[in-house]
């Protein structure tokens, strides 16, 4: 059996493992899921002891499937998640998401503060209901029965390294999207435990993300297989890790991923600053900022598409081939329909949760197909529109790598590069952040096969097609504006719901 390093990305539905030998070879994954609940209107909870078994049974199944165990484990995880725990680690709550809502209303007034604009800067995090300083404030205000008994607070990755090790350790760039972090002086920030009214003792101690521990607990190597010599590297977050499993940590270069919602990042050796876009700046490692935006509406969006102009309720493989084959003869620009797809709200640029999907211009020479084609480059639009706001604040982007689950249709990704007028790269598909925990654990662990383990043996390129570039490009400002327009009905009408 070759020897290999595993990587673990705990994410928001499953936890995926990925083995890949010391030679970049893959040996297997497996993936685990669980539910997330949302027992009231804004609430995304989940019960984190599921996801610790999730993570046990990938760790047990690769080692049971391959029949070895790995050089090394390395972990991803998703990213602004906060559980109250008492000091052996038990959850006294359930887990909050990065999809809880319910400190919108606190996240909205602090964002327009001085202050919140203070903790932007020195922080990195959006001002918004996804990161875990706003939350720790709803959970000031709403259970100061947890919070002031609560030993610790803590992302679902810091449980799970509590349940391996048994201490309290968080990594930078987990850290780095709480809210709470100096992300330039990597350590908690005393403006932000002033206003959530907690200390650094409440917190976990931050970490490199090569940190690595061994030793693991000998019921997790009963449960497991795992040798407890076996060293575990702490990992970054789903994102960061992603631009570098996909290999995008150049200067012009940009990661964007399309799945339930979408993301566009980029590497900096500082932090690049836009407080009205809310660009984030999470850490990769002690000298590297992953900077960027996500949006909420991606895939979800398009499976709005095809329940209601398609009629589709399960959707299979085969129902977005029908989609993608129906819009594939309507030309660029459908036409001069335009799409707002703000559906579920917006994250970047926009920062607006009142926002709302929106058909622009409807003719009626405009079929069924043509709306089809409009909502996804309505989808490409937005993410069109982080992209941009990335470029002023640091420069040209010439070439995108792409990875998700839209890399496999030609028709989206080819509307993706006219749009963008950007010369797409795919190099991953789906395991873009196990690799990057994978590259990071190489790094500490076996720089001898670093570079090998890295290699990239084949790229496919998309290149932008000049007159469907030029179509979208004067209809991407008119995109822009209608927002602004649009903006103040749109809130006024989210009052009638």
């Amino acid at each position: 059996m070759q020897a290999y390093i595993l990587g673990i990305d705990i994410g928001t539905g499953s936890t995926k493992a990925v083995a890949i030998s010391l030679t970049g070879d893959p040996l297997g994954t497996i993936s685990n899921h669980y539910p997330i609940n949302s027992p009231e209107p804004g609430y995304s909870e989940q019960d984190p002891l599921l996801i610790w078994d999730a993570f046990v049974k990938c760790l047990a199944g690769i080692t049971s499937k391959l029949g070895a165990v790995p050089q090394a484990v390395s972990l991803s995880s998703a990213m602004h998640s906060i559980i109250p725990v008492d000091e052996n680690g038990e959850a006294l709550l359930p887990m909050m998401t990065w999809a809880d809502a319910r400190s919108e209303n606190i996240a909205q007034a602090l964002r327009k503060t001085g202050q919140g604009a203070s903790l932007y800067h020195n922080c990195g995090t959006a001002i918004h209901a996804m990161s875990p300083l706003n939350k720790l404030l709803w959970l000031r205000e709403n259970r100061s029965d947890v919070f002031e008994v609560a030993h610790k607070f803590i992302s679902i990755k810091e449980f799970i390294w509590f349940r391996l090790f048994g201490v309290f350790e968080v990594d930078y760039s987990i850290a780095s999207a709480t809210g709470l972090f100096d992300i330039v002086k990597k350590e908690w920030n005393e403006e932000a435990m002033t206003v959530t009214g907690i200390t650094t003792s409440k917190l976990s101690t931050p970490v490199n993300t090569t940190y690595y521990r061994n030793g693991i607990k000998p019921e997790v190597v009963s449960l497991t297989g795992i040798n407890a010599d076996t060293p575990f590297v702490v990992g970054a977050s789903d994102g960061a890790c992603a631009n570098l499993g996909s290999h995008t940590t150049g200067p012009d270069v940009a990661a964007l991923t399309i799945g339930t919602s979408g993301a566009v990042r980029i590497t900096s050796p500082k932090p690049v600053y836009n407080y009205d876009a809310m660009v984030f700046n999470y850490l990769l490692d002690e000298q590297t900022y992953v900077c960027g935006g996500a949006v909420n509406n991606g895939g979800i969006a398009v499976n709005w598409l095809l329940k209601n102009f398609l009629q589709k309720e399960n959707l299979t493989a085969a129902d977005y081939d029908d989609l993608f084959a129906e819009i594939a003869s309507v030309p660029a620009g459908s036409n001069g329909l335009i799409f707002l797809p703000y559906l579920y709200g917006e994250r970047a640029p926009l920062w607006d949760t009142k926002t709302s999907g929106t058909f622009f211009n409807i003719k009626p020479a405009h079929t069924r197909s043509h709306f089809l084609r409009a909502g996804l480059e309505g989808i490409c639009f937005a993410l069109n529109d982080v992209l941009k706001t990335l470029e002023d604040a640091s420069g040209e982007i010439v070439q995108v790598n792409i990875s998700g689950g839209f890399t496999s249709s030609a028709v989206w990704t080819q509307i993706l590069a006219d749009i963008t007028g950007k010369r797409l790269a795919v190099l991953q598909s789906e395991d873009s952040s196990a690799l990057g925990a994978i590259y990071l654990a190489a790094r500490v662990l076996h720089p001898e096969n670093y570079d090998v383990l890295t290699r990239v043996e084949q790229q496919d390129f998309i290149e932008p097609d000049t007159k469907n570039h030029e179509v979208y490009s004067k209809m991407f400002p008119v995109f822009k504006k209608l927002y602004n327009d649009l903006k103040e009905s749109m809130h006024l009408a989210d009052e009638w719901m």
